[in-house]
Protein backbone atom coordinates (compact mmCIF):
# COMPACT_ATOMS: atom_id res chain seq x y z
CA UNK A 1 0.00 0.00 0.00
CA UNK A 2 1.30 3.77 -0.66
CA UNK A 3 0.25 7.02 0.67
CA UNK A 4 -2.22 7.39 -1.54
CA UNK A 5 -3.93 3.93 -0.88
CA UNK A 6 -3.70 5.55 2.86
CA UNK A 7 -5.02 8.48 2.35
CA UNK A 8 -8.04 7.43 0.73
CA UNK A 9 -8.40 4.82 3.05
CA UNK A 10 -8.57 7.00 6.09
CA UNK A 11 -11.46 8.89 4.54
CA UNK A 12 -13.42 6.53 4.26
CA UNK A 13 -13.96 6.21 7.93
CA UNK A 14 -14.77 10.03 8.44
CA UNK A 15 -17.23 9.57 5.79
CA UNK A 16 -18.84 6.41 7.50
CA UNK A 17 -19.04 8.90 10.73
CA UNK A 18 -21.90 10.30 8.12
CA UNK A 19 -24.17 6.66 8.62
CA UNK A 20 -27.52 6.98 9.95
CA UNK A 21 -27.51 3.53 10.38
CA UNK A 22 -28.50 2.47 14.20
CA UNK A 23 -25.79 -0.04 14.74
CA UNK A 24 -22.53 1.86 15.64
CA UNK A 25 -20.17 -1.08 14.34
CA UNK A 26 -22.51 -0.75 10.95
CA UNK A 27 -21.21 2.49 9.94
CA UNK A 28 -19.56 2.09 6.13
CA UNK A 29 -18.00 4.70 4.17
CA UNK A 30 -16.79 4.49 0.60
CA UNK A 31 -14.75 6.83 -1.56
CA UNK A 32 -13.96 6.54 -5.44
CA UNK A 33 -11.01 7.16 -7.20
CA UNK A 34 -9.26 7.60 -10.17
CA UNK A 35 -6.10 9.66 -11.11
CA UNK A 36 -5.45 9.94 -7.29
CA UNK A 37 -8.47 12.16 -7.64
CA UNK A 38 -12.01 11.72 -5.56
CA UNK A 39 -15.07 11.08 -8.01
CA UNK A 40 -17.77 10.44 -5.13
CA UNK A 41 -17.68 9.42 -1.44
CA UNK A 42 -20.73 7.44 0.11
CA UNK A 43 -21.77 6.00 3.38
CA UNK A 44 -25.10 3.59 4.12
CA UNK A 45 -27.84 5.47 4.84
CA UNK A 46 -31.75 5.42 4.16
CA UNK A 47 -32.75 7.02 0.64
CA UNK A 48 -34.09 10.46 0.39
CA UNK A 49 -37.26 11.20 2.39
CA UNK A 50 -37.53 8.28 3.82
CA UNK A 51 -36.59 8.29 8.04
CA UNK A 52 -33.22 6.36 9.10
CA UNK A 53 -33.20 3.53 11.95
CA UNK A 54 -31.27 6.78 13.82
CA UNK A 55 -34.20 8.73 13.15
CA UNK A 56 -36.66 5.33 14.03
CA UNK A 57 -34.80 4.49 17.39
CA UNK A 58 -34.16 0.97 16.41
CA UNK A 59 -32.66 -1.26 13.75
CA UNK A 60 -35.22 -3.13 11.75
CA UNK A 61 -32.97 -5.55 11.25
CA UNK A 62 -32.33 -5.70 14.60
CA UNK A 63 -36.30 -6.43 15.78
CA UNK A 64 -36.20 -8.61 13.08
CA UNK A 65 -33.49 -10.49 14.32
CA UNK A 66 -31.82 -10.88 10.33
CA UNK A 67 -28.21 -12.03 10.98
CA UNK A 68 -25.39 -10.12 9.38
CA UNK A 69 -24.61 -10.88 5.65
CA UNK A 70 -27.85 -12.15 4.85
CA UNK A 71 -31.11 -10.81 3.62
CA UNK A 72 -30.25 -7.55 2.64
CA UNK A 73 -33.04 -6.05 1.31
CA UNK A 74 -34.40 -5.97 4.93
CA UNK A 75 -32.95 -2.74 5.70
CA UNK A 76 -33.75 1.00 5.22
CA UNK A 77 -29.99 2.09 4.38
CA UNK A 78 -28.91 1.65 1.16
CA UNK A 79 -24.88 1.11 1.51
CA UNK A 80 -22.00 2.64 1.34
CA UNK A 81 -20.59 1.66 -1.83
CA UNK A 82 -23.86 1.94 -3.80
CA UNK A 83 -24.54 5.29 -2.56
CA UNK A 84 -21.15 6.24 -4.51
CA UNK A 85 -21.83 4.49 -7.55
CA UNK A 86 -25.53 6.28 -8.14
CA UNK A 87 -23.88 10.27 -6.70
CA UNK A 88 -21.89 9.59 -9.48
CA UNK A 89 -24.55 8.35 -12.29
CA UNK A 90 -26.47 11.79 -10.90
CA UNK A 91 -23.42 13.75 -11.21
CA UNK A 92 -22.81 12.28 -14.83
CA UNK A 93 -19.50 10.95 -13.82
CA UNK A 94 -17.72 7.76 -15.01
CA UNK A 95 -16.29 4.88 -12.92
CA UNK A 96 -14.75 3.04 -15.50
CA UNK A 97 -11.45 1.86 -14.53
CA UNK A 98 -11.47 3.26 -10.80
CA UNK A 99 -10.97 2.23 -7.51
CA UNK A 100 -13.14 2.19 -4.81
CA UNK A 101 -12.49 2.47 -0.82
CA UNK A 102 -14.18 0.80 1.80
CA UNK A 103 -14.47 0.19 5.29
CA UNK A 104 -15.82 -2.86 4.66
CA UNK A 105 -16.17 -5.99 2.18
CA UNK A 106 -18.53 -5.12 -0.21
CA UNK A 107 -21.91 -7.58 0.29
CA UNK A 108 -22.75 -9.71 -3.12
CA UNK A 109 -25.07 -7.43 -4.28
CA UNK A 110 -22.80 -4.32 -3.66
CA UNK A 111 -20.27 -6.21 -5.93
CA UNK A 112 -22.51 -7.35 -8.56
CA UNK A 113 -23.00 -3.06 -8.93
CA UNK A 114 -18.86 -2.76 -8.72
CA UNK A 115 -18.55 -5.15 -11.26
CA UNK A 116 -21.27 -3.27 -13.90
CA UNK A 117 -20.13 0.35 -13.19
CA UNK A 118 -16.92 -0.64 -14.26
CA UNK A 119 -14.43 -0.37 -11.26
CA UNK A 120 -11.68 -2.50 -11.43
CA UNK A 121 -10.03 -2.42 -7.75
CA UNK A 122 -11.62 -2.19 -4.33
CA UNK A 123 -9.26 -2.06 -1.37
CA UNK A 124 -11.55 -2.79 1.96
CA UNK A 125 -10.38 -2.98 5.69
CA UNK A 126 -12.86 -5.04 7.57
CA UNK A 127 -14.38 -8.26 6.36
CA UNK A 128 -17.92 -9.09 5.91
CA UNK A 129 -19.40 -13.01 6.10
CA UNK A 130 -20.42 -13.41 2.18
CA UNK A 131 -17.95 -15.11 0.27
CA UNK A 132 -19.96 -15.25 -2.43
CA UNK A 133 -19.01 -11.97 -3.35
CA UNK A 134 -15.34 -13.17 -3.11
CA UNK A 135 -16.05 -15.09 -5.65
CA UNK A 136 -18.20 -12.59 -8.22
CA UNK A 137 -15.12 -10.33 -8.05
CA UNK A 138 -12.54 -13.55 -8.65
CA UNK A 139 -14.44 -14.33 -11.78
CA UNK A 140 -14.93 -10.72 -13.30
CA UNK A 141 -11.64 -10.14 -13.01
CA UNK A 142 -11.93 -7.25 -10.32
CA UNK A 143 -8.81 -6.80 -8.20
CA UNK A 144 -9.70 -7.46 -4.29
CA UNK A 145 -7.16 -5.61 -2.11
CA UNK A 146 -7.62 -6.15 2.10
CA UNK A 147 -5.96 -3.27 3.46
CA UNK A 148 -3.45 -4.61 6.47
CA UNK A 149 -4.48 -3.68 10.13
CA UNK A 150 -2.76 -2.16 12.22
Amino acid sequence: MDKWDERFMSLTYEVAKWSSCYQPNRQVGAVIVKDKRILTTGYNGAPAGIKSCKDKGECLRKKLNIPSGTRHEVCYAVHAEQNAIIQAAKLGTSVQDATIYVTHQPCSICTKMIINSGIKRVIFKEGYPDDFSLELFKEAGVELIKYPTE
